[in-house]
């Protein structure tokens, strides 16, 4: 399996950016991981909400293989512990599927469109943390998860 994490925008933190790589860098070790940027909008300002997210929708729907399972990082998903994440992730692998892609969306969150093609959603925390953190936290808890399943002494219980 693959996984593939989708985000709208840049990084503009260097320290962040630093960070997701050295977990991306260790992810190599378990799976094949990637990370795709969809550049911001043009002129979004002069959009309404609804068409900045059905803008973003298209873009991020582009991006997908028919075979692809797409799990949304949004605030009203599942929260899971790092060992259920553990399991979700295993789960995933169990059931043969090609790639799995993880996306975070705009500031606005998802179109409709985006909805209704995912086949879950994830949510990181009750708290909102902005988009750039999010990419860091989730390949960290990807990474973690990994260690999780092979028994290896990153995660303490």
């Amino acid at each position: 399996m693959q996984i593939t994490l989708i985000a709208i925008g840049k990084t503009d933190k260097s320290e962040l950016e630093e960070l997701i790589t050295v977990y991306e860098k260790r992810l190599k070790h378990y799976i094949k991981f990637q990370i795709d940027i969809i550049p911001d909008i043009k002129n979004r300002k002069n959009l309404s909400e609804v068409q900045q997210k059905d803008k973003e929708g298209e873009l991020i729907l582009a991006q997908l293989q028919p075979t692809d399972t797409l799990i949304l990082l949004d605030e009203k998903g599942k929260q899971y512990s790092s060992m259920d994440f553990a399991q979700f992730l295993q789960k995933k692998m169990n059931s043969g599927i090609k790639n799995l892609v993880l996306v975070i969306g705009g500031p606005y969150g998802f179109s409709d469109a985006v909805y209704a093609k995912s086949s879950g959603k994830i949510s990181l925390s009750k708290m909102t943390f902005s988009h750039q953190m999010v990419r860091l936290f989730i390949v960290e808890q990807i990474y973690r998860g990994f260690t999780i399943l092979r028994n290896e002494p990153y995660h303490h219980q």
